[in-house]
């Protein structure tokens, strides 16, 4: 299948354009910065070049993951969110539904459930945070404008029959986190697998499992994340006592992560629920806070990436 892969020189596009080419699909890949994977450079605001794109390489069928991040807020005004978020994916739609094209992947983020009462975590329970979430109440113009690009897919499928998996994907960024500071990089992604976080890895995958399985779901939305071992029960005790719950589930977690000088979160407020991706989409994260353990436990690298140095090519482009 001739695939448009947009964000081609990204973190994620970078990871996915060769697993896509190794399932036999040939890849057109699109962004504003060059890269490896990246054949044509551009903006998905930019409606005329992606009509040749569509024509010249006889795009089948698209995979949008190119977006203006939530990092993308400190230096671009709010504008440049509409026109890439929004507009950018209204265009890939009306081409996809132009071209005859059958199915289209979305790249959302959880970022858009989160609320600011979400965020702050003031309450007696850990969120619990499933595609169920109602009202969406997005904090700032990245999700918003996010959660405005999903409700565009959802107008095409209905309007025109596109075939639209959305897939709201956690935290897979290899850098620092640029608000949340206690605790060093690699100590916090590792608790996040908890909650809240997948590898790169698994988010291609995630997306080559939505492309394959797109025309039998129509247009379904879903939280990608890493399995979290918690349930709802363990919510109110998750505010309170979180390396409690931790250490019931996972008994030697405290002491791989001592021996490391690592610590485990004193509360988690948030926890993400993926479980319908596994229903629905047939897909499962492979790493997960379990095989965080087991690298901590033998001595193996950490089965995800931590890359303090890393910097987005968009801001450079």
């Amino acid at each position: 299948m001739n695939i448009l892969l947009t964000g081609a020189s990204g973190w994620l596009g970078r990871t996915l354009a060769p697993r896509l080419r190794r399932a036999g699909h040939t890849v057109t890949g699109l962004d504003v910065a060059p890269g490896a994977h990246t054949n044509i450079t551009g903006s998905v605001t930019d409606k005329p070049l992606l009509q040749r794109t569509f024509r010249q390489h006889q795009i089948e069928a698209v995979i949008h993951a190119a977006a203006l991040h939530k990092p993308d807020i400190a230096r671009v005004p709010p504008q440049n969110f509409v026109d890439v978020n929004i507009t950018g994916t209204l265009n890939l739609l009306q081409l996809a539904v132009e071209a005859g094209n059958d199915r289209f992947v979305f790249t959302s983020t959880t970022s858009l459930m989160i609320s600011a009462a979400i965020r702050h975590e003031n309450v007696t329970a850990a969120h619990w945070i499933d595609e169920t979430l109602a009202p969406i109440e997005p904090r700032n113009i990245y999700g918003v404008t996010k959660h405005a690009a999903e409700n565009l897919c959802r107008l095409h499928h209905m309007e025109h029959g596109l075939a639209c998996v959305i897939l709201r994907t956690a935290r897979f960024f290899p850098e620092d986190d640029d608000t949340h500071r206690d605790l060093p990089g690699p100590n916090l992604k590792a608790n996040e697998f908890l909650h809240r976080r997948l590898t790169v890895e698994d988010a291609a995958e995630a997306h080559l499992a939505a492309l394959d399985r797109a025309p039998d779901l129509g247009c379904e939305t879903f939280v990608i994340s890493a399995p979290t071992p918690f349930t709802r029960a363990d919510a109110p005790l998750l505010m309170r006592d979180a390396p409690g719950v931790i250490t019931r589930l996972f008994p030697e977690a405290a002491a791989l992560y001592a021996q490391k000088g690592w610590r485990l979160p004193a509360r988690i407020g948030r926890v993400y629920d993926a479980a319908k991706s596994e229903r629905r989409l047939g897909f499962r994260c492979t790493t997960d806070f379990a095989a965080i353990l087991g690298a901590l436990r033998t001595g193996r690298p950490l089965p995800f990436t931590h890359d303090p140095g890393y910097i987005s090519p968009v801001t450079t482009a």
